[in-house]
């Protein structure tokens, strides 16, 4: 007690560290520390798939699919982040993340030549996730904060969950929101390529998320999971949002951005005793381009990435 009548706030003492091995003050982002990457089975289980414009085309836009090798590391961790506030003191603890993204194949409908070539990186994303411990806006404890070189800049709130049962992988469309949704539509003839003629033999743009049931469900039947971490956010919620260079806004705007990530500790353990895990996301851009014909606005474009990826032995 001060001689003024005052209590002294106590102040917790931030710290930053690199580690590679789980941080248990990240609360539900505590397992995420370390290398992730698509090694053994799960070598190119990205993919990806994005519609562009193309004014050479006979829609004026183009269908990109690709599929990918990602490597994603999460390492620094910044402990008790303090917000000031008048009616008390927020903590939030970080960690920072790096995605790098190689292509392994690449095709397009109508074929432009543009796809790229096998090896060619096509995205590196640095960021933030951010556990909000105390303080929060109704059960919004989560957020992801992410710098694209493309010249955009995100920022999701969201929740975090955790059982041992799983969470449900939803089934999504990556069809143009704005237009006859119908595959018999004209205008959706590269979507029905794909649909007709799978990227790479399996991947179909108009129904993204079921590689992702196809490569986690085996582990459920074989009750290999131990527990399941859900990191669900979106730039809609709260005071997320999404900024974008000029030349974004004008082309092909990035206007929503909705992500899940799911961590699996499995059972199975490495030989130095760290359990096997496993990190399952989906994201989904909206992009926006061309006045719909059906409505007022502009036709929204599923930006769809999924993944499925390894966490590495930290020795």
């Amino acid at each position: 007690m001060s001689n003024s009548g005052h209590t002294e706030q106590k102040v917790s003492k931030r710290s930053l560290t690199s580690t590679c091995t789980p941080e248990p003050a990240l609360g539900p982002l505590s397992q995420l520390p370390g290398v992730w990457k698509n090694s053994g089975q799960f070598h190119g289980h990205g993919w990806n798939m994005i519609a562009v414009p193309f004014p050479s085309g006979n829609h004026d836009y183009r269908l990109l699919n690709n599929q990918y090798n990602e490597t994603l590391t999460f390492q620094l961790v910044d402990k008790n982040v303090p917000n000031r506030g008048m009616r008390g003191d927020q903590e939030v603890f970080t960690v920072d993340y790096v995605q790098a993204i190689e292509q392994i194949a690449a095709a397009d409908f109508p074929e432009s030549g543009l796809a790229g070539e096998p090896g060619l990186a096509i995205h590196h994303e640095p960021g933030l996730w951010l556990h909000m411990k105390d303080h929060t806006t109704g059960d919004l404890d989560i957020a992801r904060l992410s710098s694209i070189p493309h010249g955009d800049a995100v920022m999701a709130l969201g929740k975090s969950q955790k059982n041992h049962t799983g969470f449900d992988i939803p089934s999504i469309s990556g069809l143009p929101i704005g237009v006859n949704q119908d595959l018999d539509n004209p205008y959706l003839h590269p979507y029905l390529h794909f649909h007709e003629h799978l990227f790479q033999g399996v991947f179909d743009p108009t129904k993204p998320n079921e590689l992702l049931n196809q490569a986690i469900l085996p582990f459920f039947q074989q009750d290999k999971v131990a527990s399941v971490t859900q990191l669900k956010v979106d730039s809609a919620l709260a005071s997320g949002g999404v900024n974008n260079i000029p030349f974004i806004t004008r082309q092909a705007n990035a206007t929503e951005v909705s992500s899940i990530f799911w961590i699996y500790e499995l059972k199975e353990k490495h030989p130095n005793g760290e359990p096997k895990m496993l990190l399952q996301y989906t994201q989904t851009v909206l992009l926006e381009f061309f006045d719909s014909p059906i409505g007022p606005g502009l036709i929204k474009w599923p930006h769809v990435s999924i993944n499925t990826l390894e966490k590495q032995p930290s020795k």
